[in-house]
């Protein structure tokens, strides 16, 4: 199974996690990821401090739990390679609806790529079973 496959037939909880550049541990609820044609993941971010951290340390950690009994999902291993403030873009991509009063008030958006460095399964060492 691929990335694009795992996460459009999978629902769950994804944690994004960063650290700064002196290594201060950051964790956040994130949702799944948008798989982008090249391969590479994307997340709509505020301007907070997982993207704060994502400017002065490109490495990530998201952790995916899938809904059900057990715990089942994947570890991927992230590398930043580009943002983009494309509004028109983020605004297509956008998953959740909010007014756009209440939208404005939350502060400018994001879209941060990151290239897959590595895939595990949530528990153990070894093969996800899910490639690129």
């Amino acid at each position: 199974m691929n990335v694009r496959e795992f996460f459009s037939s999978n629902n769950g909880v994804g944690v994004l996690s960063t650290a700064d550049l002196a290594g201060k541990v950051d964790s956040a609820i994130y949702s799944r990821p948008h798989v982008m044609d090249d391969g590479s993941l994307a997340f709509i971010m505020r301007e907070r401090l997982t993207l704060k951290n994502l400017q002065e340390n490109p490495y990530a950690a998201y952790l995916f739990m899938k809904n059900g009994a057990g715990y089942e999902g994947v570890r991927i291993f992230l590398k930043k390679i580009r943002e983009d403030q494309d509004e028109e873009l983020i605004g297509r991509m956008t998953r959740r609806s909010l007014s756009p009063e209440d939208d404005r008030r939350k502060g400018p958006k994001h879209l941060v790529y990151f290239r897959v460095e590595n895939i595990l399964p949530l528990i153990a060492s070894g093969e996800s079973g899910i490639t690129l």
